[in-house]
């Protein structure tokens, strides 16, 4: 399947991709479906089955919120993320779920949003959701959350690609060895390669502006970020920090950046903690390439372009696009999911991908773009998703400005080289894909064990 960098880089909100994005979009196509199947008006009664990941930490990521929203017509690229509490409200309150925003069902809470305790094969993240007419199953689906918003039906796990929807693209590649030699072959950075391919689906005006808006959306969530304050929504009482941080940081002037690492770091990390507080508090977000790790590759741009002088939009679209090559390769070749294969291929990609991304814009090699890729990736392997409260706050926002500098890291060392090194992209991609079918399910964003437990035991 070809992957665009739209898939990657989606517009949405918060707190979770694969918990919040991906469940939001399969159940408003569930109503969408039921809708085009001109059964829209006989439903009197909808149920919403969670399994999996999606049932252990589904409250704590908002899943079962964004199921009812779905089912309302509500799409996460559309909604208003400050319409969200009124509308749940009123659900609860008048037991009524408008579906399609257009027939109302009577709804139960407890009797229709069932979290089960239980798994389905194909994927950890599964839901089904089935629509009735009194005792009679009208239509009943089963859709599997598989990260970074993306959702597959069941029907669509073995059925065979439709050449309809077939895209080729001039330089395909699977691999990182693949992607080093077509761009060798014709002499291209990893960035025009990628232009290129994206040429398959749009114009250059068409993927260029596509991209200034992600990048758009990007900003405005660090500025949001920067703004808000107070305790994030959920249990834990996580104080905000961003906002304190970066008055601190104002005061001290314009940072050093040539001469003073420390401080460096220090907007790194702001721009980070700003994007994963705005992520925890359901607002407005962007994949990159999940929810859990989106504050990664925009801590990285938004530094660059922030105190770089020279500076353009070329350097936004060509990081993206850099990026995005990288996160085709993990989704192809492992995972981006937490609940598939730990954190590392949340925080582990999107720390490759901005790594990538910053090489590139750089003027890194391919040769040298896929060794800071390496190098990020390699020193996030074995990390494990174990969100306390199975909020996506604790270790989530930290580990994001964590990874932020430790991207920057490996770019540095990357470029003191000339590309070559002992362990390709590749391998470290497969080490991470195994790593996960090796790590217990505990670990795997089901709060059952690691930090969520001893957070708990404490």
């Amino acid at each position: 399947m070809a992957i665009s960098v739209f898939d990657l880089f989606k517009i949405g909100i918060g707190p979770s991709s694969s918990h919040t994005v991906g469940p939001m979009r399969a159940a408003a196509t569930f109503a969408q479906t039921l809708r085009t199947a001109g059964v829209l008006e006989q439903v009197s009664r909808v149920e919403v089955r969670l399994y999996g990941s999606l049932s252990a930490t589904g409250v704590g990521h908002a899943t079962d919120r964004a199921c009812l929203l779905g089912l309302m017509g509500q799409w996460p690229d559309q909604i208003d993320p400050h319409s969200i509490e009124p509308r749940i409200a009123q659900l609860l309150k008048e037991q009524c779920l408008i579906l399609d925003g257009r027939q109302p069902v009577h709804f139960e809470y407890q009797r229709d949003m069932l979290l089960l305790d239980e798994d389905l094969p194909y994927h950890p993240n599964a839901m089904s959701l089935e629509a009735w007419n009194g005792e009679q199953s009208l239509l009943k689906q089963t859709y599997y959350s598989v990260g970074g918003g993306f959702i597959i039906e069941e029907s669509e796990i073995d059925a065979p690609a439709s050449d309809a929807g077939q895209v080729n693209l001039p330089y395909e590649f699977s691999s990182g060895a693949e992607l080093l030699a077509l761009c060798k072959r014709y002499n291209l950075s990893v960035s025009q390669l990628m232009m290129a391919n994206e040429r398959a689906w749009r114009c250059d005006e068409e993927i260029r502006s596509g991209l200034l808006k992600i990048w758009a959306a990007m900003q405005q969530c660090v500025e949001n970020g920067l703004r808000n304050e107070g305790t994030l929504p959920g249990g834990l009482n996580v104080k905000r920090r961003a906002a304190k941080l970066h008055r601190s940081l104002q005061e001290l002037g314009k940072p050093n950046v040539i001469g003073s690492t420390l401080s460096a770091m220090e907007w790194v990390n702001l721009f980070a903690l700003a994007v994963n507080e705005e992520n925890a508090a359901g607002g407005r977000m962007v994949t990159a390439p999940t929810n859990g790790a989106a504050g990664i590759i925009p801590a990285v741009l938004h530094y660059y372009m922030k105190f770089n002088p020279q500076v353009s939009d070329d350097d936004v679209v060509n990081f993206l696009l850099a990026a995005a090559a990288v996160g085709i390769l993990c989704k192809k070749n492992a995972s981006i999911s937490g609940a598939e294969v730990g954190c590392q291929g949340e925080v582990g990609s999107a720390c490759s991908m901005a790594a990538a991304g910053l090489a590139d814009i750089l003027g890194a090699t391919p040769e040298q773009v896929e060794n800071a890729a390496e190098i990020a990736l390699e020193h996030n392997l074995g990390l494990t998703c174990d969100p306390v409260g199975g909020l996506v706050q604790v270790p989530c926002i930290e580990r994001n400005a964590i990874a932020a500098v430790k991207a920057i890291n490996a770019v540095q060392m990357a470029l003191r080289g000339d590309g070559e090194h002992f362990i390709s992209l590749d391998r470290v991609i497969r080490t991470m894909r195994d790593t996960g079918a090796d790590m217990h399910a505990n670990y795997k964003e089901t709060s059952r064990g690691g930090l969520a437990v001893a957070f708990v035991e404490c």
